[in-house]
Protein backbone atom coordinates (compact mmCIF):
# COMPACT_ATOMS: atom_id res chain seq x y z
CA UNK A 1 0.00 0.00 0.00
CA UNK A 2 2.76 2.25 1.16
CA UNK A 3 4.32 2.10 -2.47
CA UNK A 4 0.85 2.59 -4.52
CA UNK A 5 0.80 5.90 -2.20
CA UNK A 6 4.35 6.94 -3.06
CA UNK A 7 3.81 6.04 -6.99
CA UNK A 8 0.37 8.27 -6.68
CA UNK A 9 2.54 11.12 -5.56
CA UNK A 10 5.49 10.99 -8.51
CA UNK A 11 2.13 10.41 -11.12
CA UNK A 12 1.17 13.73 -13.35
CA UNK A 13 -2.09 12.71 -14.16
CA UNK A 14 -3.97 13.41 -17.51
CA UNK A 15 -7.22 15.44 -17.24
CA UNK A 16 -10.62 15.64 -19.10
CA UNK A 17 -11.08 19.61 -18.56
CA UNK A 18 -11.73 21.21 -21.77
CA UNK A 19 -9.10 23.81 -23.17
CA UNK A 20 -11.41 26.26 -22.73
CA UNK A 21 -14.27 27.52 -20.65
CA UNK A 22 -17.01 30.01 -20.35
CA UNK A 23 -18.73 31.60 -17.64
CA UNK A 24 -22.06 33.73 -18.47
CA UNK A 25 -23.15 36.36 -16.02
CA UNK A 26 -26.32 37.79 -17.93
CA UNK A 27 -25.38 39.15 -21.19
CA UNK A 28 -21.50 39.33 -19.92
CA UNK A 29 -19.32 36.60 -20.63
CA UNK A 30 -15.65 35.64 -19.31
CA UNK A 31 -13.57 33.52 -21.16
CA UNK A 32 -10.94 30.71 -19.60
CA UNK A 33 -7.83 29.24 -21.12
CA UNK A 34 -6.63 26.13 -19.80
CA UNK A 35 -2.58 26.41 -18.66
CA UNK A 36 -0.22 23.97 -19.69
CA UNK A 37 3.58 22.94 -19.66
CA UNK A 38 5.85 20.96 -21.48
CA UNK A 39 7.49 18.22 -19.27
CA UNK A 40 9.10 15.20 -19.83
CA UNK A 41 8.22 12.17 -19.64
CA UNK A 42 10.19 9.69 -17.34
CA UNK A 43 9.63 6.77 -19.25
CA UNK A 44 10.59 7.95 -22.80
CA UNK A 45 11.80 11.38 -22.24
CA UNK A 46 9.74 12.88 -24.68
CA UNK A 47 8.72 16.20 -23.90
CA UNK A 48 4.77 15.96 -23.25
CA UNK A 49 2.30 18.87 -22.68
CA UNK A 50 0.58 18.80 -19.16
CA UNK A 51 -1.36 20.59 -16.65
CA UNK A 52 -1.31 20.79 -12.95
CA UNK A 53 0.46 17.19 -11.48
CA UNK A 54 -3.16 16.82 -9.39
CA UNK A 55 -5.58 18.76 -7.27
CA UNK A 56 -5.56 18.87 -3.62
CA UNK A 57 -4.89 14.82 -3.43
CA UNK A 58 -3.50 12.60 -5.80
CA UNK A 59 -6.29 11.15 -7.66
CA UNK A 60 -7.80 14.56 -8.31
CA UNK A 61 -7.85 15.81 -11.43
CA UNK A 62 -7.12 19.30 -11.71
CA UNK A 63 -6.98 22.17 -13.98
CA UNK A 64 -5.26 25.81 -14.11
CA UNK A 65 -7.54 28.52 -16.35
CA UNK A 66 -6.43 31.97 -17.25
CA UNK A 67 -8.76 34.58 -17.75
CA UNK A 68 -8.08 35.68 -21.59
CA UNK A 69 -11.23 37.49 -22.41
CA UNK A 70 -14.20 39.90 -20.99
CA UNK A 71 -14.90 42.57 -18.83
CA UNK A 72 -16.86 41.90 -16.42
CA UNK A 73 -19.04 45.15 -14.64
CA UNK A 74 -21.57 44.22 -11.97
CA UNK A 75 -23.47 47.11 -9.90
CA UNK A 76 -20.65 49.21 -10.78
CA UNK A 77 -18.00 47.06 -9.86
CA UNK A 78 -15.78 46.15 -12.89
CA UNK A 79 -13.94 43.09 -11.90
CA UNK A 80 -10.18 42.49 -12.98
CA UNK A 81 -9.37 42.48 -17.10
CA UNK A 82 -7.88 39.93 -18.84
CA UNK A 83 -3.85 40.27 -19.13
CA UNK A 84 -3.38 40.61 -15.62
CA UNK A 85 -2.10 37.15 -15.00
CA UNK A 86 0.33 36.25 -12.36
CA UNK A 87 0.20 32.56 -11.38
CA UNK A 88 -2.36 32.08 -14.29
CA UNK A 89 -0.04 33.41 -16.75
CA UNK A 90 3.16 31.02 -15.84
CA UNK A 91 4.79 29.35 -18.82
CA UNK A 92 7.34 27.54 -19.43
CA UNK A 93 10.40 29.81 -18.74
CA UNK A 94 8.64 31.06 -15.35
CA UNK A 95 9.11 27.37 -14.97
CA UNK A 96 12.60 27.75 -14.26
CA UNK A 97 13.07 24.37 -12.74
CA UNK A 98 9.70 22.34 -12.46
CA UNK A 99 10.99 19.62 -9.87
CA UNK A 100 7.95 17.14 -9.63
CA UNK A 101 5.37 19.14 -11.42
CA UNK A 102 3.07 21.77 -9.66
CA UNK A 103 -0.05 20.72 -8.43
CA UNK A 104 -3.02 22.67 -7.35
CA UNK A 105 -1.40 23.24 -3.65
CA UNK A 106 2.25 24.28 -5.38
CA UNK A 107 0.22 26.88 -6.97
CA UNK A 108 -2.26 28.23 -4.40
CA UNK A 109 0.18 28.68 -1.97
CA UNK A 110 1.92 30.88 -4.12
CA UNK A 111 -1.20 32.73 -4.90
CA UNK A 112 -1.75 33.37 -1.52
CA UNK A 113 1.54 34.25 -0.99
CA UNK A 114 1.58 36.62 -3.78
CA UNK A 115 -2.01 37.94 -1.88
CA UNK A 116 0.10 39.01 1.48
CA UNK A 117 2.95 40.23 -0.55
CA UNK A 118 1.11 42.78 -2.54
CA UNK A 119 0.72 45.60 0.36
CA UNK A 120 4.42 44.58 1.51
CA UNK A 121 6.71 46.31 -1.18
CA UNK A 122 8.20 49.09 1.71
CA UNK A 123 11.28 46.47 1.84
CA UNK A 124 12.67 43.48 1.08
CA UNK A 125 10.33 40.91 2.66
CA UNK A 126 9.25 37.33 2.61
CA UNK A 127 6.46 34.86 2.73
CA UNK A 128 6.52 31.12 3.47
CA UNK A 129 3.05 29.07 3.10
CA UNK A 130 2.48 25.81 3.98
CA UNK A 131 -1.18 24.66 2.98
CA UNK A 132 -2.12 27.91 1.90
CA UNK A 133 -1.41 29.76 5.49
CA UNK A 134 1.35 31.58 5.77
CA UNK A 135 3.90 29.98 8.63
CA UNK A 136 6.20 33.19 8.87
CA UNK A 137 6.45 36.53 7.13
CA UNK A 138 9.09 38.87 7.72
CA UNK A 139 10.63 42.26 6.81
CA UNK A 140 14.22 42.52 6.41
CA UNK A 141 16.99 45.09 5.97
CA UNK A 142 18.21 42.66 3.31
CA UNK A 143 16.21 39.66 1.59
CA UNK A 144 18.63 37.31 3.37
CA UNK A 145 17.68 38.93 6.53
CA UNK A 146 13.90 38.73 5.40
CA UNK A 147 14.08 35.14 3.85
CA UNK A 148 16.24 33.79 7.70
CA UNK A 149 13.70 35.97 9.71
CA UNK A 150 10.66 34.10 7.92
CA UNK A 151 12.29 31.04 8.11
CA UNK A 152 13.09 31.07 11.76
CA UNK A 153 9.73 32.17 12.70
CA UNK A 154 8.49 28.56 12.14
CA UNK A 155 11.16 26.94 11.51
CA UNK A 156 8.64 23.52 11.85
CA UNK A 157 6.18 24.18 9.57
CA UNK A 158 8.31 25.89 6.91
CA UNK A 159 9.30 22.23 6.19
CA UNK A 160 7.85 21.32 2.61
CA UNK A 161 6.17 25.25 2.44
CA UNK A 162 6.51 28.04 -0.62
CA UNK A 163 8.55 30.79 -0.07
CA UNK A 164 8.11 33.95 -2.27
CA UNK A 165 10.53 36.59 -2.44
CA UNK A 166 9.68 40.60 -3.21
CA UNK A 167 13.37 41.03 -4.56
CA UNK A 168 15.35 39.01 -7.21
CA UNK A 169 17.00 36.53 -5.83
CA UNK A 170 20.47 36.76 -4.90
CA UNK A 171 23.41 34.22 -4.05
CA UNK A 172 23.23 35.16 -0.10
CA UNK A 173 19.58 34.37 0.49
CA UNK A 174 20.17 31.69 -2.59
CA UNK A 175 22.44 29.67 -0.32
CA UNK A 176 20.13 30.17 3.02
CA UNK A 177 17.31 28.58 0.82
CA UNK A 178 19.48 25.53 -0.17
CA UNK A 179 19.89 24.59 3.59
CA UNK A 180 16.47 23.79 3.96
CA UNK A 181 13.75 21.95 2.39
CA UNK A 182 11.38 23.85 0.39
CA UNK A 183 8.65 22.40 -2.39
CA UNK A 184 8.36 25.81 -4.04
CA UNK A 185 10.68 29.11 -4.20
CA UNK A 186 9.29 31.87 -6.16
CA UNK A 187 10.87 35.52 -7.73
CA UNK A 188 10.54 38.41 -9.82
CA UNK A 189 13.51 37.20 -11.04
CA UNK A 190 17.24 35.60 -10.48
CA UNK A 191 20.10 36.91 -10.46
CA UNK A 192 23.32 34.93 -12.08
CA UNK A 193 24.64 32.15 -10.53
CA UNK A 194 21.28 31.66 -7.82
CA UNK A 195 19.36 29.49 -9.92
CA UNK A 196 22.29 27.15 -10.02
CA UNK A 197 22.46 26.76 -6.05
CA UNK A 198 19.26 26.51 -5.53
CA UNK A 199 18.83 23.53 -8.06
CA UNK A 200 21.16 21.35 -6.21
CA UNK A 201 17.35 20.37 -4.49
CA UNK A 202 16.07 18.48 -7.74
CA UNK A 203 12.51 18.48 -7.31
CA UNK A 204 12.76 22.30 -5.86
CA UNK A 205 10.06 24.32 -7.64
CA UNK A 206 11.45 27.58 -9.09
CA UNK A 207 9.35 29.70 -10.16
CA UNK A 208 9.61 33.68 -11.89
CA UNK A 209 6.81 35.49 -11.22
CA UNK A 210 5.71 37.80 -14.14
CA UNK A 211 4.01 41.23 -12.54
CA UNK A 212 5.44 41.01 -9.47
CA UNK A 213 6.90 44.83 -10.01
CA UNK A 214 3.48 45.96 -10.36
CA UNK A 215 1.95 44.11 -7.10
CA UNK A 216 0.52 46.50 -5.33
CA UNK A 217 -1.93 47.25 -8.15
CA UNK A 218 -3.74 44.32 -7.06
CA UNK A 219 -4.59 45.41 -4.20
CA UNK A 220 -7.27 47.71 -5.57
CA UNK A 221 -8.55 45.30 -7.96
CA UNK A 222 -11.39 42.60 -7.41
CA UNK A 223 -11.72 38.99 -8.84
CA UNK A 224 -14.83 36.83 -8.97
CA UNK A 225 -14.91 34.30 -5.59
CA UNK A 226 -16.42 31.25 -6.70
CA UNK A 227 -17.14 28.67 -4.16
CA UNK A 228 -18.30 25.64 -5.10
CA UNK A 229 -20.40 23.73 -2.39
CA UNK A 230 -21.29 19.88 -2.48
CA UNK A 231 -24.35 19.62 -3.93
CA UNK A 232 -22.58 21.40 -7.22
CA UNK A 233 -24.04 24.55 -6.40
CA UNK A 234 -21.51 27.63 -6.36
CA UNK A 235 -21.85 30.90 -4.32
CA UNK A 236 -19.78 33.85 -6.06
CA UNK A 237 -18.84 36.62 -4.39
CA UNK A 238 -16.58 39.62 -5.06
CA UNK A 239 -13.07 39.26 -3.74
CA UNK A 240 -12.33 41.40 -0.69
CA UNK A 241 -10.94 44.79 -0.83
CA UNK A 242 -8.96 46.25 2.05
CA UNK A 243 -9.62 49.52 3.06
CA UNK A 244 -6.02 49.80 5.25
CA UNK A 245 -3.12 50.73 3.30
CA UNK A 246 -1.67 53.03 5.94
CA UNK A 247 -0.87 53.55 9.28
CA UNK A 248 -3.49 56.72 8.36
CA UNK A 249 -6.51 54.47 8.17
CA UNK A 250 -6.60 53.34 11.77
CA UNK A 251 -8.82 54.56 13.93
CA UNK A 252 -8.27 54.90 17.90
CA UNK A 253 -10.74 52.16 19.73
CA UNK A 254 -13.35 54.26 20.73
CA UNK A 255 -17.29 53.01 21.77
CA UNK A 256 -20.44 54.26 23.50
CA UNK A 257 -22.21 52.38 25.62
CA UNK A 258 -24.81 52.88 27.98
CA UNK A 259 -24.65 57.11 27.34
CA UNK A 260 -20.50 56.76 28.48
CA UNK A 261 -18.02 57.17 26.08
CA UNK A 262 -14.84 54.82 26.18
CA UNK A 263 -11.98 55.30 24.87
CA UNK A 264 -8.08 53.98 24.54
CA UNK A 265 -6.16 56.16 26.70
CA UNK A 266 -2.25 55.42 24.90
CA UNK A 267 -1.98 55.85 21.58
CA UNK A 268 0.22 54.50 19.73
CA UNK A 269 4.11 54.82 18.97
CA UNK A 270 5.06 54.96 15.44
CA UNK A 271 6.96 51.39 16.05
CA UNK A 272 3.52 49.98 16.90
CA UNK A 273 1.99 51.29 14.22
CA UNK A 274 4.45 49.84 11.73
CA UNK A 275 4.08 46.44 13.37
CA UNK A 276 -0.01 46.89 13.23
CA UNK A 277 -0.20 47.29 9.52
CA UNK A 278 2.37 45.14 8.91
CA UNK A 279 0.05 42.46 11.00
CA UNK A 280 -2.82 43.40 9.65
CA UNK A 281 -1.46 42.93 5.68
CA UNK A 282 -0.46 39.07 7.02
CA UNK A 283 -3.64 39.21 8.14
CA UNK A 284 -5.54 39.47 4.85
CA UNK A 285 -4.25 36.13 3.91
CA UNK A 286 -4.91 33.75 6.68
CA UNK A 287 -7.76 31.23 7.33
CA UNK A 288 -10.56 32.85 9.68
CA UNK A 289 -11.18 32.93 12.54
CA UNK A 290 -7.79 33.91 13.35
CA UNK A 291 -5.60 35.91 15.86
CA UNK A 292 -1.97 36.45 14.69
CA UNK A 293 1.33 38.33 17.27
CA UNK A 294 3.75 40.14 15.20
CA UNK A 295 7.05 42.05 16.44
CA UNK A 296 9.77 44.27 14.50
CA UNK A 297 8.11 43.11 10.98
CA UNK A 298 7.99 39.58 11.92
CA UNK A 299 5.35 37.17 12.54
CA UNK A 300 5.75 35.85 15.99
CA UNK A 301 2.72 33.68 16.67
CA UNK A 302 -0.01 32.48 14.20
CA UNK A 303 -3.07 31.24 15.28
CA UNK A 304 -5.52 29.68 12.12
CA UNK A 305 -8.94 28.10 11.65
CA UNK A 306 -10.67 28.55 14.73
CA UNK A 307 -13.71 27.93 16.07
CA UNK A 308 -13.66 30.83 19.10
CA UNK A 309 -11.57 33.81 18.91
CA UNK A 310 -10.08 33.17 22.89
CA UNK A 311 -9.53 29.61 21.88
CA UNK A 312 -7.48 30.80 18.70
CA UNK A 313 -5.41 33.40 21.10
CA UNK A 314 -4.17 31.11 23.41
CA UNK A 315 -3.51 28.62 19.93
CA UNK A 316 -1.24 31.41 18.75
CA UNK A 317 0.39 32.16 22.30
CA UNK A 318 1.20 28.66 22.06
CA UNK A 319 2.67 28.54 18.68
CA UNK A 320 4.76 31.32 19.72
CA UNK A 321 6.79 29.55 23.04
CA UNK A 322 7.15 26.36 20.64
CA UNK A 323 8.61 27.96 17.63
CA UNK A 324 10.86 30.25 19.85
CA UNK A 325 12.15 27.38 22.12
CA UNK A 326 12.55 25.76 18.62
CA UNK A 327 14.75 28.46 17.44
CA UNK A 328 16.74 28.84 20.55
CA UNK A 329 17.46 25.11 20.41
CA UNK A 330 18.24 24.78 16.79
CA UNK A 331 20.96 28.25 16.90
CA UNK A 332 22.41 26.80 19.63
CA UNK A 333 22.83 22.88 19.51
CA UNK A 334 21.92 22.53 15.86
CA UNK A 335 18.93 20.77 16.42
CA UNK A 336 15.34 21.03 16.39
CA UNK A 337 13.64 21.23 20.02
CA UNK A 338 11.97 17.59 19.71
CA UNK A 339 15.21 16.26 18.77
CA UNK A 340 16.72 17.67 21.87
CA UNK A 341 13.91 16.36 23.96
CA UNK A 342 13.74 13.08 22.76
CA UNK A 343 17.64 12.72 23.36
CA UNK A 344 17.26 13.43 27.09
CA UNK A 345 14.24 11.37 27.50
CA UNK A 346 17.04 8.48 26.05
CA UNK A 347 19.96 10.01 28.13
CA UNK A 348 21.96 11.02 25.54
CA UNK A 349 22.00 14.33 26.07
CA UNK A 350 21.68 16.45 29.70
CA UNK A 351 18.70 17.50 31.03
CA UNK A 352 19.94 20.94 31.86
CA UNK A 353 19.91 21.59 28.03
CA UNK A 354 16.51 21.28 27.85
CA UNK A 355 15.72 23.40 30.83
CA UNK A 356 17.81 26.20 29.88
CA UNK A 357 16.03 26.63 26.57
CA UNK A 358 12.90 26.49 28.43
CA UNK A 359 13.52 28.80 31.25
CA UNK A 360 14.44 31.45 28.73
CA UNK A 361 11.43 31.08 26.64
CA UNK A 362 9.02 31.12 29.38
CA UNK A 363 10.95 34.59 30.69
CA UNK A 364 10.56 36.15 27.55
CA UNK A 365 7.11 34.71 27.34
CA UNK A 366 7.90 33.34 23.73
CA UNK A 367 9.23 36.41 22.30
CA UNK A 368 5.47 38.25 22.77
CA UNK A 369 6.88 40.56 25.10
CA UNK A 370 6.30 43.93 22.82
CA UNK A 371 4.17 42.44 20.18
CA UNK A 372 0.95 43.51 18.62
CA UNK A 373 -2.00 41.10 18.31
CA UNK A 374 -3.90 40.88 15.45
CA UNK A 375 -7.42 39.96 15.64
CA UNK A 376 -9.32 39.33 11.76
CA UNK A 377 -13.18 40.48 13.71
CA UNK A 378 -14.18 41.58 16.69
CA UNK A 379 -13.83 40.46 20.02
CA UNK A 380 -17.01 39.46 21.45
CA UNK A 381 -15.88 38.88 25.16
CA UNK A 382 -12.87 40.96 26.99
CA UNK A 383 -11.07 37.18 27.60
CA UNK A 384 -9.18 37.33 23.75
CA UNK A 385 -7.32 40.36 24.95
CA UNK A 386 -7.09 39.47 28.32
CA UNK A 387 -4.99 36.34 27.83
CA UNK A 388 -2.21 37.81 25.21
CA UNK A 389 -1.95 41.15 27.83
CA UNK A 390 -1.14 38.63 30.42
CA UNK A 391 1.93 37.73 27.74
CA UNK A 392 3.21 41.51 27.42
CA UNK A 393 1.52 42.49 24.01
CA UNK A 394 1.50 46.31 23.92
CA UNK A 395 -0.95 46.59 20.69
CA UNK A 396 -4.34 45.32 19.21
CA UNK A 397 -5.80 45.68 15.93
CA UNK A 398 -9.19 44.62 15.56
CA UNK A 399 -12.55 45.65 13.46
CA UNK A 400 -14.54 47.00 16.64
CA UNK A 401 -18.11 46.44 15.96
CA UNK A 402 -18.74 44.21 18.88
CA UNK A 403 -21.14 45.21 21.62
CA UNK A 404 -18.68 44.53 24.16
CA UNK A 405 -16.42 46.66 22.33
CA UNK A 406 -16.49 48.70 25.87
CA UNK A 407 -15.08 46.10 27.59
CA UNK A 408 -12.11 45.27 25.65
CA UNK A 409 -11.29 49.40 25.66
CA UNK A 410 -10.92 48.67 29.77
CA UNK A 411 -9.52 45.47 29.27
CA UNK A 412 -6.26 47.63 27.50
CA UNK A 413 -6.65 50.73 29.55
CA UNK A 414 -6.35 48.57 32.76
CA UNK A 415 -2.91 46.78 31.86
CA UNK A 416 -0.40 47.78 33.42
CA UNK A 417 1.16 48.78 31.47
CA UNK A 418 -1.32 50.39 29.12
CA UNK A 419 -2.16 48.92 26.20
CA UNK A 420 -3.22 50.64 23.29
CA UNK A 421 -5.82 49.41 20.53
CA UNK A 422 -7.56 50.46 16.88
CA UNK A 423 -10.26 49.55 15.04
CA UNK A 424 -9.77 49.00 11.05
CA UNK A 425 -13.88 49.15 10.63
CA UNK A 426 -14.02 46.22 8.32
CA UNK A 427 -13.35 41.83 8.98
CA UNK A 428 -11.11 40.38 7.30
CA UNK A 429 -12.37 36.92 6.97
CA UNK A 430 -11.16 34.03 4.59
CA UNK A 431 -12.53 30.66 3.82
Amino acid sequence: MSEDLKKMYRTVMDDHFPLEMKISFGDQELVYRKRSWKIRDEKTGELIEKGLRYGENPGQEAALYELVNGNLVLGGCEFIRPGLGLVSALTEDDMIQSGKHPGKINLTDVDNALNIMRYLEQRPAVVIVKHNNPCGVAYGETLAQAYDRANVADRIAAFGGCALFNKPMDKETAGLVSQNYLEVVAAPDYEEGTVDILAQRSNLRIIRVPKMDRLSEYAALRFVDFKSLIDGGIIVQQSPLNRIRTAEDFTLAKTEYQGKTYVIERKPTEKELADMLFGWQVEQGITSNSVIYVKDGVTVGIGTGEQDRVGVAEIAIFKAYTKYADALCFRRHGIPYKDLQLQVEKGKKNRALLEEIDEETKRNKGGLIGACMISDAFFPFRDGVDVAIREGITAVVQPGGSLRDFEVIQACNEAEPKVTMVFTGQRAFKH
